[in-house]
């Protein structure tokens, strides 16, 4: 089983505790699986057991028990990855496109997890149960690069405080859609949480969200024969949200190219054009700063010397 220790914040006022859990990316609940956790006993609200229209006020403490999964297994596959750094402890990993990073419906063989099951016999932190194991944090299907996974608990506890305080560095490179930017760098500071209308999308919203930061740099104009201008931008997270700099970019009229979710799908770009370039963290046992940069994937830098051929 999973527990997570939560405070309310000042934006969960009035709202109920099962939609309020459901806003919260580190638990990553549906609304409708909340609602039947706290029914289960699973929830509890300042020390009591509470019910899925309680009504949180800021400082509320909130213990949540998430039970493993009943009859699934994670099998260990024999897939090659691309390690950059590993220790008795941790280790970074170059995710590619197309990998999903857990099981879930319809994608229970050749995740990640299956992957580091074989490569790590086993030794991952069990933290996030079952199907997560040594899972710290995630990036998309259809995005690629660096990722940390945790093998023992103490090294997944340290790295998720790291997460929480926002002090890590994650910086990501994208090919961006929708003309020129007004600014060659800026912030975007706007909201996030869960599409009313469509439960598999982010939005920028008011409602059920939480803060995201995210600071963008334009590193290069390009040109593509369909699209017209098209910019190579650096992403710096400041927070983490689901799908963050997707949306961002999308909020801010620049689409990643090749996202058909948030923008439009990309001939030769499955899935958004995105990559996880840095990551930087201190050791959660060592407390040594290490920094991590990847190699562009060769479907992004061939993107970008066609472009650049355009220009």
């Amino acid at each position: 089983m999973t527990r997570y220790d939560l405070i309310a914040d000042s934006d969960c006022e009035s709202k109920r505790l099962d939609s309020w859990l459901a806003s919260q990316d580190e638990v990553d609940l549906t609304r409708s699986f909340a609602a039947k956790l706290i029914q289960d006993g699973n929830v509890l609200v300042n020390g009591k057991t509470a019910s899925k229209s309680t009504k949180l006020t800021p400082g509320d403490e909130i213990n949540l028990t998430v039970p493993d999964p009943v009859g699934l297994s994670v099998e260990p596959e024999n897939i090659l990855l691309d390690i950059v750094y590993e220790d008795s402890d941790l280790l970074v990993v170059n995710k590619p496109k197309g990998m999903v990073v857990h099981p879930a419906a319809g994608n229970y063989q050749g995740t990640l997890v299956n992957a580091l099951l074989w490569h790590c016999k086993g030794e991952l932190s069990g933290i996030n149960g079952v199907i997560r194991p040594g899972i710290v944090h995630r990036i998309d299907k259809n995005t690629s690069g660096l990722l940390i996974v945790a093998k023992t608990d103490k090294a997944h506890l340290g790295l998720a405080e790291q997460i929480k305080a926002h002090s890590f560095t994650r910086e990501y490179e994208a090919i961006c859609t929708g003309g020129r930017f007004k600014e060659q760098s800026g912030t975007i500071n706007a909201p996030i949480g869960r599409d009313k209308n469509n439960r598999k999308r982010m939005c920028v919203t008011d409602t059920n969200s939480r803060p995201a930061i995210t600071h963008y740099t334009v590193l290069e104009e390009l040109h593509e024969r369909t699209l017209g201008v098209c910019s190579y931008v650096n992403f710096r997270l400041e927070t983490g949200r689901t799908h963050q700099i997707r949306v961002h970019s999308a909020y801010i009229g620049h689409p990643i190219l090749g996202d058909d979710v948030y923008g439009k799908p990309y001939k030769g770009c499955e899935g958004q054009c995105l990559h996880a370039r840095k990551i930087g963290f201190v050791h959660p046992i060592t407390n040594e700063y290490l920094e991590f940069t990847s190699e562009l994937p060769e479907y992004f830098s061939r993107l970008l010397e066609k472009m650049r051929d355009n220009t």
